[in-house]
Formats: C-alpha cells, structure tokens, sequence
C-alpha cells in the first residue's frame, strides 16, 4: 500500500514539472510565475502526501515496534519438575500449553547453581567468572554494572520487577531503582524471601506493612509467621496482572522473579515443613506427607497464575507484541522437608541446587510469542542465563554492552537457525561450602571441584547426560583445553578470591 502511494505520488510530481515546460514553451514567460506557484504548490503537497502516507502511524507500528518482554523466573524449579520436561505427578497444564505453543529449549542453563550470582548472570550478561555477585553474600550491584533493565529503559520502555532480588540491600547502589527499573515490588534481600509471609515487603525504596505476624524476625525480615494473613506469591500476581494492564500500550520490560517453589529454611528448621502455601489444591487428598503436598501445590499454583498472565495479555490485544520467556533460577532443592525422589525433579540429570553437574544448572526454558514463534517447537540450541542481554538487544534493535559474555539466541526463537551463532563454551564457578567450576564445551561437559586444584571430571553428555562415566584420561588432550579455558574465563575478584 506505501508502495503504491509513492508511486503515485512521484507520477504526479513528474507530471507537474512536465506541465511547467510545456507551459514555457508555448507561452514563454508570459504568466509564468502563477503557474509556477500553483505547480510548486501542488509539487509540495505530493511530498507531503508521500511522507504521510510513508510514516502513517498504524503501518510505522505495525512494522517497527519493538516487542514487550516478559522474563519469568521460578526459584529452585527442577529440570524435570514440569509436565512438559516429563513430570508425572505434579499438574502443570498452563506451562505445558505455553511449550506447546511456543518453543522449548533441552540445553539451557542458569547462570549459576544457587539464588543470587543466577540473577547477577541474568541481569549483566556476564558468566559467574566475570559478574560481580558470584555467591549469596550479600554484595551489591554498582553503577557501573549495566543490566538488561538499563539497557532496554534507554531505548525507551518501561521496566518493572515483580518479585525476588537478591542484589543489593535497602539504600545500596545494588536496588532495582538504582539498576534501570522504574518500579520495584518484592523481596530485597534472598533470605527475607524464604518467608512466604512477610511482615513486609518493598515498593521501591518504601517499606509496605503486611498483616502478617512474625515473632522475632530475623534480620532483613526472615523468620516465618504465627500469623498468616496475606501470601506474598498471590500479592506479586496481583501486582503483575495490574503493571500489565498499566503499561499495556506502551513497551515494556517486566521481570518476575518469583519466590516458588523455594522452600522457607528458618521454618524447616523450626516446624519441619517449609513448604509453605495456602492450601494444597488437587493435592489435599493424596496419600503425601504436607512437606510433599505443599511442594507440588506451589508448582502448581504458579502455574495457574502463569495461565491468568497468559490470558490477560490476550485480553490486553498484546499477546503477539510480546515475547514470554519461562525459566528457573538453579536445579531443585532438597529442603523443606519434602522427599524429592517422589517428583523425580532433575529426570535424567545428575544432582541438584549448589551442585554444578547438570542438575544444579540446567533449568527448563520456555519462550512463547504468539505469531512470531512457530508452535511446537523443540530446539537443543546451547544457551543460558547470560544470553538474556544480547537477545533483548537484538529484539530490539540495540546495542549489545562492552564486556558480556552474551549471545543472541533470538535466530532460534525466529527459526532462523542457520544466522544462529553458538558459544564457544559456558562456564561456571562457585563458592558456596565448597568450590567448584564448571564448562559446557559442545558435546563435552567438564567438572572440578575444588577450584583450580581438583582433578577435572569429563563427561560426552550425548552419550552420558546422567554424567555417570569420567573419561577425562581417555581425552587428555582435551582435559588441557578445559584447564586453559577455566582459567583464562575466571577473572580474579577480591570478593571472592
């Protein structure tokens, strides 16, 4: 259609200064100044017509604006603890829709194997061997660390986080307002959000009371309550499905950090269940301990919300303006008191959160954008937490920042897999009790602990994904290569060298 008007309008500019010279040549220039005026004139509003019809607002947005982004972050959710991913007992329906309608990645990992450096590699795009927070010590982010949030504010979207933190304290440079969000709701500090019900929470930089009692509250508001009134997970789902209607005409950036299904520790070691939720929905009659019903109810109930965000962004009409991404902070947990061999949480990998075998790390990833991502796909396209920050650049016509260790995985979301670029290798490191690192190298995927001095384990994952059988003396060459990269990949830091 603006092809069309061009067209058109190029003919008639063409035929105006045709009707010029005709005019001088006959009449000379005997009155041509009027009928120059009237030909400059009409010469003038073609130009505008083409212009106008060039940049018409519906077809300029239809064809340049940027998708919204909805990053979903699970905490402690297993690998296998999805329908999708080959969970039996727990019902996870919306989840699985959103697989069936999007595309879901097999090789996708965090960014580490515990709560706070995952989100650091999430927000910076830095890999655990360049990123400032490499642990849960509680060290804040700094203005000179950019984050996605940053990035896609200063393209013009509006940004929120609706959840979980974890990387920087009250008045810290580390606070999600101080680290390019415009609005904030949740949890400041990982261990205040063991509690599933507070006696506060953070809007902004402004403490919000809750009804809820916690007798001697530890510090930064851990603890669990003898009086509970109001649920943080149904409070968060409040305030996103409000922040989606707000900004819905708008871009937007909207990152969920959740708190399920985290199990609340201080309440384990107190009561024996930290598996805290309001009630255990399909659940109540089965045959489990509380600690079990309450862990398969929480999944559960998040995918329920998950399901009303869903539909909301079709109620909005900004469903296929949108690209949704599902993921989970490190591999399951085996706290709360609930028996994790009954949900079979980590399928067929090897270990669990705080270990860097597959399943401390490799996490399910689920991205769904109706119109643009084919429905059904599959990929085993190798990516992790770190990718977040090229691929929201790439989706919105940005600039990848200096000295992340990020790839777009956008081509795969695209189908596109021929422009996919690969990693050369992820790699990871650790420092919680015991030291280890970690590198995903193609095929091959190595392990040492402790760092720099344990001898380096190597496992052929299309052969060995339950990582069962050691053949680093049979690739000695290889294990070399491994040695080089875990050490050239670590950057020393004084926080945690």
């Amino acid at each position: 259609m603006a092809q069309e008007a061009v067209l058109s309008g190029v003919n008639m500019i063409f035929g105006e200064l045709n009707m010029m010279a005709i005019w001088k040549r006959k009449h000379g220039w005997i009155g041509f100044e009027a009928v120059a005026n009237t030909v400059i004139h009409a010469v003038v509003m073609a130009l505008f017509s083409i212009g106008l019809l060039m940049s018409s607002p519906v077809e300029a947005e239809e064809a340049e604006r940027p998708p919204n982004i909805i990053f979903i972050l699970a905490d402690d959710l297993g690998y296998g603890d999805l329908g999708c991913y080959g969970q039996e007992k727990i019902l996870t329906p919306n989840l699985d829709r959103m697989a069936s309608e999007g595309i879901r990645f097999t090789d996708f990992y965090a960014g580490s194997t515990v709560c706070a450096p995952s989100r650091s590699v999430l927000m910076t795009g830095q890999h655990t061997g360049h990123t400032r927070i490499r642990g849960n010590a509680r060290y804040p982010l700094r203005p000179e660390d950019r984050t996605v949030a940053e990035l896609l504010r200063n393209q013009g979207y509006t940004t929120g986080l609706i959840g979980k933190w974890g990387l920087g304290q009250p008045e810290s440079t580390g606070i999600p307002t101080r680290q390019g969000f415009d609005y904030f709701f949740g949890y400041l500090n990982q261990r205040h959000a063991h509690n599933y019900y507070p006696a506060y929470l953070w809007r902004n930089r402004v403490k919000v009371s809750l009804p809820n009692v916690v007798p001697g509250k530890g510090t930064f508001g851990r603890g669990w309550a003898s009086l509970k009134a109001k649920y943080s997970h149904d409070l968060f789902v409040n305030q996103i499905i409000r922040w989606v209607d707000k900004h819905r005409k708008e871009p937007f950036f909207l990152d969920i950090s959740l708190t399920i299904p985290h199990a609340n520790n201080e309440a384990t070691r107190a009561t024996g269940n930290g598996m805290e939720v309001p009630d255990y929905g399909p659940y109540a009659n089965k045959p489990w301990s509380h600690q079990n019903k309450g862990q398969a109810a929480m999944i559960s109930r998040m995918d329920r919300d998950i399901g009303l965000l869903m539909e909301r962004l079709k109620e909005n009409g900004i469903a296929d303006e949108t690209l949704v991404m599902f993921s989970s902070d490190n591999g399951h947990h085996n706290e709360g008191g609930h028996t994790p061999k009954r949900f079979d949480p980590n399928g067929p990998l090897r270990g669990m959160k705080r270990d860097l075998y597959e399943g401390g790390i490799r996490v399910p990833m689920i991205a769904w954008w109706p119109g643009t991502i084919e429905p059904g796909r599959v990929t085993d396209h190798v990516a992790y937490f770190g990718d977040l920050m090229a691929t929201a650049a790439d989706a919105v016509g940005a600039d990848v920042p200096a000295g992340t260790d990020s790839i777009s995985f956008l081509p795969t979301l695209l189908g596109k897999s021929k422009e996919q670029m690969e990693h050369d290798y992820l790699y990871w490191e650790f420092y919680e009790g015991k030291t280890a690192q970690a590198v995903r190298m193609g095929k091959w995927k190595a392990v040492r602990q402790p760092m720099f001095e344990g001898n380096i384990e190597l496992y052929n994952l299309n052969q060995d994904l339950g990582e069962e059988n050691d053949v680093a003396d049979k690739h000695s060459k290889l294990v070399r290569k491994v040695e080089g990269i875990m050490k050239q990949a670590h950057t020393p830091s004084p926080l945690w060298d």
